[in-house]
């Protein structure tokens, strides 16, 4: 289970987002399905085989995935940061290197020893990736999609002004959206047309 948050390597709060955004779409999720996806974030396949990873473990991983999201749903900087230190203080959160016995690089875990549980480790490594978000950027650099009909999760940690859509996608979509309707509100304004037209001479 690895808990690096970095340009490169591991990226724990990339992970959340992907669970997150996944388990909306399906809150099932098969076994199967959430050992991929965690397969795709750097744990080695043979660590989430069934009998190290079982239907138990997923659904326990499922109810963590839950509670984070609750934290990514925050958008008031303080609060998010009072949630994030309550399940730091109740997953152990003592800092420690490991490498797993050199199954990988060396790499930062909080979580309560080498034994914890899915649920424990995912819990203690997001927050942990949320926590050092706030504090790279001194605010909850992250948020739900504005677009209509989109309600996903994405990071807000890039150059630029703060974000509003998980994508360029659902940006394009929401400008052309909210267009369209400005055109049919002046098509039933006539009196608004003609006074914006004398406004611009």
């Amino acid at each position: 289970m690895n808990d690096v948050v970095t340009g490169r390597g591991f990226q724990p709060a990339r992970r959340l987002v992907d669970l997150t955004n996944a388990l909306r779409a399906d809150p099932e999720l098969p076994r199967e399905e959430l050992a991929e996806l965690l397969v795709r974030h750097g744990e080695r396949p043979e660590d989430l085989a069934e009998e190290a990873f079982p239907p138990a473990c997923a659904a326990e991983l499922r109810s963590a995935v839950a509670r984070m999201a609750a934290v990514l749903a925050e958008t008031d900087t303080g609060r998010a940061a009072r949630t994030l230190n309550g399940i730091l203080a109740e997953c152990g959160a003592r800092p420690r290197l490991t490498d797993h016995g050199g199954r990988h690089p060396w790499h930062l875990h909080v979580d309560r020893d080498e034994d914890a549980g899915w649920a424990d480790w995912f819990l203690a490594a997001s927050a942990l990736a949320l926590a050092q978000i706030v504090t790279e950027h001194g605010r909850a650099a992250w948020g739900e999609c504005a677009a209509p009909g989109c309600s996903a999760f994405y990071l807000d940690t890039g150059p630029g002004s703060a974000r509003r859509y998980c994508s360029a996608t659902c940006a394009s979509r929401a400008r052309v959206a909210a267009h369209r309707r400005r055109r049919r509100e002046g098509e039933g304004n006539p009196a608004g047309r003609r006074e914006g037209r004398g406004d611009v001479r």
